[in-house]
């Protein structure tokens, strides 16, 4: 019978590092978000004159792509992911941007699951830095919810509170569920980012930049949460969970 593990009270140094990951949750959007943001809120009403069936698409895309990134890193199971470099999946996901926004609406909508499965891949590879397999259900499980785990458009709700409510555990919803919880969110965020580079604001790379945004974006959020993880193997949940979110309340240091 296995032993259950020890747990370690939360030490100062500890709970440094988790004030330290409130900040970065806090600072995740950067500059270029902020941007994106704007021009996402000035191409709302472009938005809304697009018929309801052109929506629906960008939703079954959205759900399309988490499905088959989260089946191809199951396939994968015992094979390492491919090496990317550094800054790979970035690169990937400027030029998917980039011939994505060259087309348009139209294009954009196509380039949709390539672009979701970049940013699985990014997250995966975060996890991967953290010490976990990113091809473990639990863990791609946990890839999934970094997408559901606030947008870079939520001033009210604030990233902190989702991660809070998605709780920090290695378990959960299976994966179908998850889904199709995430996807309505993640699509609703991805057409504000079509929106956004319908708007010449950011000139003629407006897909790349808006890709490039969006996948840090992730990443830092994937940091965030697969550290807390981490910590939440080592020391008690409800102390690693009470100072994130006694952190989170504080005032952020710009």
């Amino acid at each position: 019978m296995p032993q259950t593990p020890v747990l370690t009270p939360l030490s100062p140094e500890t709970e440094a590092e988790i004030a330290a990951l409130a900040r970065r949750a806090e600072k995740a959007g950067g500059p270029l978000m902020k941007v994106i943001s704007f021009a996402g809120h000035r191409a709302e009403g472009l938005m809304d004159r697009i018929p309801s069936p052109i929506r629906i698409r960008i939703e079954e895309a959205t759900a399309f792509a988490l499905r088959r990134c989260y089946g191809v890193a199951s396939a994968a199971h015992g094979s390492r992911l491919p090496s990317v470099g550094k800054h790979g999946h970035k690169v990937a996901a400027v030029m998917s941007g980039g011939l994505g926004g060259f087309g348009g609406m139209a294009s954009s909508i196509v380039e949709l699951p390539a672009t979701v499965s970049i940013f699985f891949a990014a997250i995966q590879k975060v996890a991967a830095e953290h010490g976990f397999d990113p091809k473990e259900e639990a863990v791609r499980l946990e890839c999934l919810r970094v997408f559901g785990s606030g947008t870079p458009f939520e001033e009210d709700e604030g990233t902190n509170t989702a991660f809070l409510a998605s709780r920090v555990a290695l378990t959960g919803a299976g994966a179908q569920g998850l889904i199709a919880s995430v996807a309505p969110r993640l699509a609703a965020v991805l057409s504000q980012k079509l929106a956004a580079q319908t708007v010449p604001l950011l000139g003629a790379a407006t897909g790349a930049a808006v890709n490039l945004a969006f996948i840090s974006y992730y990443e830092e959020l994937a940091h965030v949460r697969f550290a807390l993880l981490k910590m939440a193997m080592e020391h008690p949940e409800g102390e690693v969970m009470q100072s994130f979110r006694a952190a989170s309340a504080r005032p952020v240091r710009r």
